[in-house]
């Protein structure tokens, strides 16, 4: 039983009773991210052309390095 002035407890997004987010809010969390900053998050899988879902495929390479898991794109 919690008292009604007691701190909550500290949240954490290691939290496991927390559901996982669905698509809608996976696609609510890009939008906002376009809009707020200007960084579009693309699935690669949801790119329908391939010379466009290659040259992504190289520039997240050439940032961050290659992809360890997942299906290997145009591989």
């Amino acid at each position: 039983m919690r008292l009604p002035d007691a701190p909550r407890p500290p949240r954490s997004c290691l939290d496991l009773a927390r559901s996982p987010s669905t698509a809608m809010d996976l696609d609510a969390m890009r939008a906002a991210a376009w809009h707020r900053h200007g960084v579009a998050a693309l699935a690669v899988e949801d790119i329908a052309d391939p010379w466009l879902r290659q040259a992504v495929i190289n520039e997240a390479s050439r940032r961050w390095g290659r992809r360890h898991g997942g299906d290997q794109h145009g591989r």
